[in-house]
């Protein structure tokens, strides 16, 4: 297998846990371990003291699974395959779902592994873009005519990484529709779910909606526990279960014990812990409106609806990646150019799940006050 070096890693490689102040993070402010543990019942804190350290099952932990399971209506424990984080589920997916002479339709720009990992696997890969001018919405016609004989998969992802678009009931509807009536996999990654701004937008897993609907899910983006490394697909068609399963063997095999059990008291308290995500992207969802109306001549947004991240635009006349090397070495904020996507027109990826925003947006604001955007970065 040859595949391009993952842009976006490579990118955070060099300044995630230097840059003082990570603007660009995909993720919501991770939990305290303390505060977690303080969320579990009696019996799942039993379960955490008592736990040995040996290998685990490798579907994942029967409670576990039945827990997962009940995010989604329809579904139970043995149509949930835990692993590694979300990663190590869509690479197993497509490894087993596409190879040489197959095809797939992959939304973007997105999450780079949605595609490469698809294009490794010896498939043709067509990108289906999102556009700002449309707010990001997703194109059901192009899609259409995207479609080949060959299509074994279409690759989704809402609420969306980096713009944070989600698309209306009636339109999800009619690509799960589709692709129930072509036969095709829906491979949703539903990462951001839950995060909706308003509730009524949420949409129903892919997973519920029709056999080959495939929901990808972590602990890392809503849930605030990316450190846990526990993801999972939810699906109801056993035959691709059975063989990510089989491939899962060549991978890490099974998940960490206490991963697991900590993800389970999460999930038992998820009104809580999204709650706590939700809150924190209110209010800084409410401080970038404000910021962005300060500032009509140097950034244009499309407002997002869901999810943790955005995609705005720098309209001043500096390319968007000397504007982010100037801005991390000034003021210590990290954003994250659109390059990265390989994406044009000056867009760089802007985090609101972390919990110094406040003191990060003051900066980047001082940043462009100073005069510094005025002449070439």
């Amino acid at each position: 297998m040859h595949i391009p070096d993952f842009e976006l890693e490579r990118y955070f490689a060099r300044w995630e846990f230097s840059a003082p102040y990570l603007l660009c993070a995909s993720d919501v402010e991770g939990w305290r371990m303390a505060d977690l543990l303080a969320l579990a019942s009696p019996e799942d804190r039993t379960r955490w003291e008592e736990l040995t350290l040996g290998y685990t099952e490798t579907p994942g932990l029967p409670v576990l699974r039945e827990t997962i399971a009940g995010v989604y209506p329809g579904l139970g424990a043995d149509d949930i395959l835990t692993f590694a984080g979300a990663q190590e589920a869509l690479f197993v997916t497509m490894n087993v779902q596409l190879g040489p002479g197959t095809h797939a339709v992959v939304t973007w720009p997105g999450y780079q592994s949605l595609y490469e990992v698809a294009r490794a696997t010896g498939a043709e890969v067509t990108l289906l873009p999102l556009r700002e001018a449309d707010g990001w919405a997703l194109d059901l016609d192009a899609l259409k005519a995207a479609l080949r004989p060959d299509t074994r998969m279409v690759v989704v992802n809402f609420p969306h990484n980096p713009t944070g678009s989600l698309p209306d009931r009636a339109t999800f509807q009619a690509l799960c529709e589709l692709c129930e009536a072509r036969g095709i996999h829906l491979f949703s990654d539903e990462v951001y779910r839950l995060l909706e701004y308003d509730p009524a937008d949420t949409l129903p897993p892919a997973a519920s909606c029709f056999a080959k609907g495939v929901s990808l899910g972590v602990m890392s983006k809503a849930f605030g526990l990316a450190g846990l490394r526990v993801g999972w697909l939810a699906c109801r068609d056993a035959e691709l279960l059975a063989k990510c399963r089989a491939f899962k063997d060549y991978t890490s095999l099974c998940n960490s014990a206490p991963s697991e059990v900590l993800s389970l008291i999460a999930l038992k308290a998820r009104e809580q812990v999204l709650a706590r995500s939700r809150g924190l992207l209110s209010r800084n969802l409410a401080l970038l409106d404000a910021f962005f109306a300060r500032h009509p001549d140097t950034f244009r947004w499309v407002r997002p609806r869901a999810g943790s991240v955005a995609f705005p635009r720098l309209t001043r006349n500096i390319p968007v990646g000397r504007f982010t090397e100037a801005l991390i070495a000034r003021e210590g904020v990290l954003l994250l150019p659109g390059t990265v996507y390989a994406f044009e027109g000056n867009h760089f990826r802007l985090g609101l799940g972390r919990a110094n925003l406040p003191e990060a947006l003051i900066r980047l604001e001082r940043f462009v006050n100073s005069g510094v955007l005025d002449t070439p970065v």
